[in-house]
């Protein structure tokens, strides 16, 4: 056996939960064969759980209806990476991008500058992230628009909608809307929330 197939069978697995002490970049974990759906906060890999199918019935609507809606120069997409910067990717549930001087045949990940709208549908295990992380990370870089989803009593969808203040850097809530979605930006849209959960 040549000695660099014996290295290569001795040496030790990567631990994706053992990050190095700078913590991993997405240039280290796109390599590796992780078996599950993650992101990546602040060097550490968070594994992306299994959603219900409430939450992905409305991830899908919203998609449908912002997609029929859209103007140029915009597309519309779901849990698209998003790299925040070398030790934070997150896939926001849809996402709203200007696709100007972008070439999607070899883009990964979308840079946050061309972002205009990312939606979080919010999970029992992704509240704190939804709630408070994610759009701290998104006011950060300078994504404009944010909307939180939340399952109400009636098991409507409940949209929280949130613009970036420029001088203070963060989200100020904008509009709660129960029934019907109605707003201008990124771009005019309406949508039925009863219909979005209908079957």
């Amino acid at each position: 056996m040549s000695a660099v197939r014996e290295v290569a069978m001795t040496a030790e697995p990567i631990d994706w939960k053992l990050p190095p002490s700078q913590g991993w970049t997405y240039e280290q974990v796109k390599s590796m064969d992780l078996p599950f759906d993650w992101e990546l906060v602040d060097g550490a890999v968070v594994v992306r759980g299994m959603a219900e199918w409430w939450h992905d019935q409305v991830r899908d609507q919203l998609l449908l209806a912002l997609a029929s809606a859209r103007i140029q120069p915009y597309v519309v997409n779901v849990e698209r990476c998003v790299l925040l910067d070398e030790h934070n990717v997150t896939k926001p549930d849809v996402v709203i991008i200007d696709k100007t001087g972008l070439d999607f045949f070899e883009l990964e990940c979308t840079p946050p500058e061309s972002v205009v709208l990312a939606v979080e549908v919010v999970s029992p295990g992704s509240r704190a992230a939804d709630r408070f992380r994610k759009p701290g990370q998104y006011a950060e870089k300078g994504i404009p628009y944010y909307w939180r989803v939340e399952r109400g009593l009636d098991d409507l969808p409940v949209v929280h909608e949130f613009h970036r203040d420029e001088e203070k850097g963060v989200y100020l809530p904008v509009a709660q809307h129960e029934g019907v979605l109605r707003t201008a930006v990124p771009y005019p849209v309406e949508i039925d929330l009863a219909a979005v959960v209908e079957l």
